[in-house]
């Protein structure tokens, strides 16, 4: 698409001809002065415009001048040629692409132009660096900046404001203000690195770095959100979970348990807490022969710690989850330290709460039965228990145990109610089936597991001298699409996917998250202890709506819940496969003797689904299994993903998409993000049109009352709120005879009554299922009216004049993310610790 021969033409905008004579002038970065010239303005869009072919660049410089004043910077000026070009991807969304490329031009200019010169003023730790510079030529060699196309605005924005190194060797003594000096290829180049690139050279690391970059920098797979902070770095911390109980019912238990999790908020990781030990209000303490005042004033401390110890030091709150057996007895004062209302010097609202849910709970709300809560101090073996161990302990309790602050009794639906209640408010607690965890766990051997992560998707074992850890990463599954069939259109079917590159990314990250295990900063020896006796690891995915989107599949088809089971069973062998190959140069992880995996018991055997031989030799993994053991002890855990979704543009981790026109904000304004691959649809058949914009803002989202449109894409681009939760419920039961974790598992209700909510959990407890639910999710009563889906142009303003600095760099506007549902009025994502 050529630039206009004269720009200037005679019907130019009054805006256009008055710049010509206007005298305005523009600073260029080594402090010179021109003047401005619209045609070098266009020019610019240009050559950033390749390929995209839905943007008018006309159009872009136009709205650009109007913000122009006398003296601006070049930086301040591509700020705002990018902000508007963004503010115009409600039209198409090239135009957010073509934001993302002046984005990175700009970026390119300001930061330093080899690989070895960025890592040297990043501060990197001294073995990472000494590595980039040994092997300097073959990395920069390797680099491919060009790649950077693929990302959009958001994309862009969000690197900048998080991830890309800042220049450690500034005089600033606030590191927001830092330049930014990697480049998103740097970036790859730097986390690779990290991972593998040892001080004393071995043979194949450059080999390992390189095939690791290639994987990041195509957009193939994403490590965790701390693993791309702090990769190759002096600290390090590349763990996403961490697990924890309070060691024991007494002061210098819990206040062990308050220095772990400061500790690990400190250094950015996220953590899930068991305080179901913990006695309850009113139970007597024998040491002074007074009374307890049981979890809420303990919690209330650990609540302190997560605003205090902010993590990374200013990143973001502390995240803290914490998990109540449904048996404790403060069960209902917990249930309401997140809510709205009530007295305020019982709330914790910063906490995240989960609830270890017992088979016998459930079955007694089903048959309408009492339900006994009992104080920990009197029975502290439960908590070592599940299964039928648990039920036959608890009952013995029951009948043993007097009335009084040792037992109380209520309606088992009582307490099922309050737990309903909380959920329609709030969105939590969190649901995990405590014995579906352990019946099912390769940790059962160790001790019985007592509570999840952050995030529920990771289970592992935790003991008073042990802080489980978890590092994470997700296959981009789009990027296993065969036949270009990611570029949309085609045939429907499983042809279109490529389940050989699968399994080859799934074994390379296997590969990196063991020698993650290795090289990560342990925040406390408890954590480095369990992380080197275990070597647990957790691969999710991204994109699976995409997938089903490209290959022509309605989510709540029966050849999407087909490819979904052959995906997971595909990780799940790969990982399990390289996971030998590594034990057979490394042995097995030193807990492995009497594990089920020890004893053949493979996760599809503990789900009662042992595998077929049909697409992959599992007996053969079996018989390699039985010789060589294998060197991790967990594999697969699906998490959230919001954050390294939203660079790689997917659709978050395995959930359908929730909308098919959204808004997006950041400090220069809101507007609206489209469905990529329902917009090329609409534009195969002529219906991307203002008219079919509109329709669709004004259905939230949603494309069943638009005229016209073709039944099957109805059907196809149904949104969550469209599809019956039973079937996002039986996807997950589906997959999950592959998964020797848990899954982070959204439940979606526009209008939750205590109904629908209880027989969504019913039917997710009976099929098995670890966790129940992550968080509800649910829409607003009311809705803010909506007009029009056309752009709103940038108001008339003056681009920002910098505070300091020829560059304007420390003036450059940041992103404001969508609203977290979990937290209003913070970032979407919502819980970056565990953000793969």
């Amino acid at each position: 698409m050529p630039p206009p021969a004269d720009p200037l033409r005679v019907d130019s905008p009054p805006a256009v001809a008055h710049l010509a004579t206007s005298g305005m002038h523009v600073t260029k970065r080594d402090g010179r002065r021109q003047p401005v010239s619209f045609d070098k303005i266009l020019q610019r869009l240009y050559d950033n415009s390749e390929g995209l072919e839905h943007v008018d660049i006309v159009l872009v410089a136009q709205k650009t001048i109007a913000g122009l004043y006398d003296g601006v910077t070049t930086a301040s000026l591509d700020m705002l040629a990018a902000e508007t070009a963004a503010y115009l991807s409600t039209t198409h969304p090239q135009y957010s692409s073509l934001a993302a490329r002046i984005e990175l031009s700009n970026l390119a200019k300001q930061t330093p132009p080899t690989l070895v010169e960025a890592a040297r003023r990043a501060g990197l730790a001294a073995e990472t660096l000494g590595f980039i510079e040994r092997h300097a030529d073959r990395l920069e060699a390797a680099l491919r900046h060009e790649r950077d196309a693929a990302f959009d605005f958001f994309a862009v924005k969000t690197l900048q404001k998080s991830y890309l190194r800042r220049d450690a060797t500034a005089s600033t003594l606030e590191v927001g203000l830092a330049p930014i000096v990697e480049r998103p290829q740097y970036m790859y180049m730097r986390i690779a690195a990290g991972i593998h690139g040892a001080a004393e050279p071995r043979a194949g690391d450059v080999e390992a770095v390189l095939e690791t970059y290639e994987l990041l920098s195509r957009g193939w797979a994403s490590h965790a959100t701390p693993t791309m902070f702090n990769s190759g770095t002096a600290f390090p911390q590349m763990a996403s979970c961490f697990l924890l109980q309070v060691p024991a019912d007494s002061i210098q238990g819990i206040f062990q348990a308050v220095t772990w999790a400061a500790q690990i908020s400190k250094y950015a990781g996220g953590v899930g807490m068991s305080v179901s030990n913990v006695r309850s209000k009113g139970s007597r303490i024998r040491s002074s022969d007074g009374v307890s005042n049981g979890l809420v004033p303990m919690l209330q401390v650990f609540d302190k710690v997560a605003r205090y110890v902010d993590q990374g030091g200013g990143k973001r709150k502390g995240a803290i989850a914490v998990y109540v057996d449904v048996c404790h007895p403060d069960v209902l004062d917990v249930l309401d330290m997140k809510k709205n209302h009530g007295k305020e010097e019982l709330k914790a609202r910063d906490l995240f709460y989960g609830l270890w849910v017992r088979d016998e709970f459930m079955r007694r709300v089903d048959a309408d039965e009492q339900w006994s809560l009992l104080c920990p101090d009197a029975c502290q073996e439960l908590a070592e228990l599940h299964g039928e161990a648990f039920d036959a302990a608890y009952r013995r309790l029951e009948r043993e145990l007097p009335l009084g602050p040792a037992r109380t009794t209520m309606p088992a639906r009582a307490l099922w109610a309050a737990i309903l209640d909380a959920q329609i408010e709030t969105g939590g607690p969190y649901m995990l089936y405590a014995d579906s965890c352990n019946a099912k766990s390769n940790h059962q051997h160790l001790g019985a597991l007592k509570c999840s992560n952050l995030c529920t998707e990771i289970l592992e074992h935790v003991s008073p001298d042990e802080v489980a850890v978890c590092n994470l990463a997700s296959i981009s599954l789009p990027a296993c699409l065969a036949d270009g069939r990611s570029g949309g259109g085609g045939e429907g079917g499983e042809g279109g996917f490529d389940f050989g590159r699968l399994e080859r990314i799934a074994r390379t990250l296997v590969r990196n998250l063991n020698r993650v295990i290795d090289r990560s900063f342990y925040p406390l020896e408890e954590a480095r202890r369990s992380n080197l006796r275990h070597r647990p690891m957790g691969i999710g995915v991204q994109g699976l709506a995409d997938v089903f989107l490209a290959l022509r599949m309605p989510f709540a088809s029966d050849a999407a819940r087909r490819l979904n089971a052959r995906i997971f069973e595909t990780i799940h062998f790969a990982a399990l496969s390289e996971s030998v190959e590594l034990a057979k140069a490394e042995g097995p992880y030193p807990s492995y003797e009497g594990s089920p995996l020890a004893r053949g018991r493979l996760q599809p055997d503990l789900w009662g689904a042992p595998p077929t031989d049909e697409r992959h030799d599992w007996s053969a993994l079996r018989r390699a299994l039985a010789q060589h053991g294998a060197r991790n002890s967990l594999l697969v855990a699906p998490m959230p993903t919001a954050s390294t979704a939203q660079i790689l543009g997917n659709v978050e981790c395995f959930e359908p998409i929730t909308s098919n026109m959204y808004t997006r904000r950041v400090l220069s304004g809101e507007f609206a993000v489209v469905n990529k691959w329902l917009v090329r649809d609409l534009e195969a058949i002529g219906m991307w049109t203002a008219e079919v914009r509109d329709a669709i803002v004004r259905d939230n989202g949603s494309v069943q009352n638009v005229d016209g449109l073709p039944a099957e894409l109805k059907e196809l681009y149904r949104t969550v709120w469209e599809i019956k939760m039973r079937t996002v419920i039986d996807m997950a039961a589906d997959r999950a005879p592959y998964i020797d974790q848990s899954q982070s598992l959204n439940l979606f209700v526009a209008a939750p009554t205590h109904a629908k909510l209880t027989a969504m959990h019913m039917h997710a407890w009976k099929r098995g299922l670890k966790t129940g639910m992550y968080y509800l999710r649910t829409r607003p009563a009311a809705d803010a009216i909506k007009v029009t889906t056309a752009p709103i142009p940038p108001p008339p303003r003056q681009a920002a004049a910098p505070s300091r600095g020829e560059s304007g760099e420390e003036a450059k506007e940041g992103e404001e993310a969508a609203a977290c549902p979990y937290r209003p009025g913070e970032e979407a994502g919502g819980c970056e610790a565990c953000s793969a």
